[in-house]
């Protein structure tokens, strides 16, 4: 039973494993810039795992001592899971044990994964979303932990390593603004950023850019989620349209 999960839910995070690669070797390289040895991402990723949330952590750490504001840019950073969690409820029902992992190793790509895969009938559903979870946190674990170790071994020129964090969210952006329909959401991030950016000033901005993003995103929940139905109501429209012109 077990080994089939493992064997169905493996071709799932293929790739997931070329992502985070990537991604987990220049977090590793970037630690290694900090001054950190490699004990420090590897247990990084084995217990906060949350990718943009570890390399905010490594900034952090470097600062003074300031547990309130570290706390509230943690939880604010990872509040959607609070959503993802919610959505899991009825998937996560009868899982056991495994339930508590499950909820623990949920970054974005491991939700996408268990929440949207068609899992076959004759698999437990349990032990494939498991080994999901498993096998992502593995990748990015030992990925961090080599970045780390060989970027203290080779003598390279990192200038510009820190931009790495910049350029992952700029790219999560980008891939947010192409897949959606409505732009409403991405543009309420954007210029509530900028605003607060003005009003703030560029070393306290974060945390209240955060806040009122999602204060916003809560308040007008109701008019995006409408707005999506009409998006989807045109899409069926228009191709219900096209067949029939085609006849």
């Amino acid at each position: 039973m077990k080994l089939k999960a493992l064997k169905t839910a493996f071709p799932y995070t293929i790739p997931i494993l070329t992502g985070f690669c990537f991604l987990g070797f220049a977090y590793g390289i970037y630690m290694n810039t900090l001054g950190f040895s490699f004990i420090y991402p590897l247990f990084m990723s084995m217990l906060i795992f949350g990718g943009s949330l570890e390399f905010v952590t490594a900034t952090m750490l470097l600062s003074p001592f300031a547990p309130v504001q570290v706390f509230i840019m943690a939880f604010l950073i990872q509040a959607r899971h609070l959503f993802y969690g919610i959505s899991m409820l009825d998937k996560f029902k009868g899982m056991g044990w495994k339930k508590f992992y499950l909820i623990f190793g949920m970054c974005d790509e491991t939700f996408s994964v268990n929440y949207t895969a068609n899992i076959p009938e004759n698999v437990d559903k349990g032990w494939f979303m498991f080994f999901v979870t498993l096998l992502n946190q593995i990748y990015w674990v030992l990925s961090a932990t080599i970045g780390c170790i060989i970027g203290s071994l080779l003598q390279f020129d990192t200038a510009g390593i820190s931009f790495v964090m910049t350029a992952m969210f700029v790219v999560i952006f980008i891939e947010q603004w192409l897949k959606e329909e409505c732009h409403i959401s991405s543009l309420i991030g954007l210029f509530t950023s900028i605003v607060c950016l003005i009003i703030f000033g560029a070393d306290s901005f974060i945390i209240p850019t955060m806040a009122v993003i999602i204060i916003l995103l809560t308040v007008s929940r109701n008019k995006l989620e409408q707005s999506d139905n009409n998006i989807n109501i045109d899409k069926t429209c228009k191709t219900a349209a096209s067949v029939y012109d085609n006849d």
